[in-house]
């Protein structure tokens, strides 16, 4: 499926969110095996899966463009420290424009057109309605900071790691459809700090592992992973600052909603090294399928009821499942008869 944005839909209040028949198909299910741990699923980030999959660009742009879009401008004027950056990122939000902007002019032609001559720069999103001359690299030529800039023109969230003492420390980043985390509470912290609540994995050395892999991470060689959870309706913004708003969704689960008040939550995270800074880009792209869009798939409705049959104690409670999870597994029991 190309790239075909639709009206704008919304992620909270009505939940106008749905998906075409098309994105049901393109969705990254993330499951490959009938039982779920942690482990270290880091591949390289090439194309995959054909024309149209969720893979096939480095940036994935899709139907829900236009209210992601309108979902940050919400978030960002509500809480601007959703998006920061400390004073030496600086150098990494201009890598993070060069490699975006050029990613999407390359991929994405028809919406958006990208000029150079030497540092001045013409960047057009035609999806926004937005043209915009700068000088590359001078922040004073741009209508908004580099890393917000560029930010409210992309779908998913954004974290820039600085690499240093053979560690990644959390400087920067603009996140408004985080799955409760916070970039002003994370902002500073190592690899391991900001992986601290994270359950089981690190008993089993994951995450040493995972740091050793990402700190040697070449330019030009971006890898991917995909991460999930469950979520409670069409929400994106299902930060610790807006708990408040939807902490309580939990308890409004019975089995007569569940198929359509039960949403799978995938991120496809990608981190790319920026070749001025030494930065990595990390890029965390989230996508929402009920699951009555999800078992519109038989084989994804069986393995979904594997998993959640056998997932551990620890990453039910981790995870916030445990107010439905049996729930759960008996609805998807129905799409199950062989187990």
């Amino acid at each position: 499926m190309r790239v075909a944005p639709k009206e704008i839909q919304t992620f909270r209040d009505d939940f106008t969110y749905s998906n075409s028949p098309q994105a049901i198909e393109r969705f990254p299910f993330p499951f490959p095996t009938d039982e779920y741990r942690y482990s270290v699923n880091i591949e390289p980030h090439l194309p995959k899966g054909g024309e149209g999959s969720a893979y096939e660009k480095f940036l994935d742009i899709d139907e829900h463009y236009l209210s992601e879009m309108v979902e940050r401008d919400l978030v960002l004027k509500a809480m601007p420290d959703r998006c920061l950056s400390m004073p030496h990122m600086d150098l990494a939000c201009w890598d993070m424009i060069e490699r975006c902007m050029v990613s999407l002019a390359e991929d994405y032609p028809d919406y958006f057109r990208l000029e150079r001559n030497g540092d001045h720069w013409t960047w057009d999103n035609r999806l926004l309605n937005q043209k915009d001359s700068f000088v590359f690299g001078d922040s004073s030529s741009l209508p908004l900071p580099p890393l917000e800039y560029i930010g409210r023109q992309l779908q998913g969230d954004f974290a820039i790691l600085d690499q240093r003492d053979g560690d990644l420390f959390m400087d920067a980043g603009i996140v408004t459809c985080p799955a409760d985390w916070s970039i002003a509470f994370d902002q500073g912290m190592s690899f391991a700090e900001w992986h601290g609540p994270v359950p089981m994995a690190h008993q089993e050395g994951v995450f040493e592992r995972a740091l050793k892999y990402l700190t040697a991470i070449q330019v030009g060689k971006p890898v991917r992973r995909l991460n999930w959870t469950l979520t409670i309706n069409a929400r994106m913004d299902t930060s610790p600052e807006t708990y408040h708003e939807w902490g309580c969704d939990r308890t409004t689960v019975t089995p007569e909603n569940i198929a359509g008040k039960v949403y799978l939550r995938v991120e496809l995270q990608v981190l790319d090294r920026m070749p001025r800074s030494n930065a990595l880009m990390f890029s965390i792209r989230t996508y929402l399928m009920s699951l009555e869009d999800i078992c519109t798939n038989p084989e994804w409705a069986r393995r979904l009821h594997r998993v959640m049959k056998t997932l551990p104690e620890p990453l039910i409670e981790y995870k916030g499942l445990s107010r439905y999870h049996d729930m759960l597994v008996q609805h998807l029991s129905q799409f199950d008869r062989a187990n």
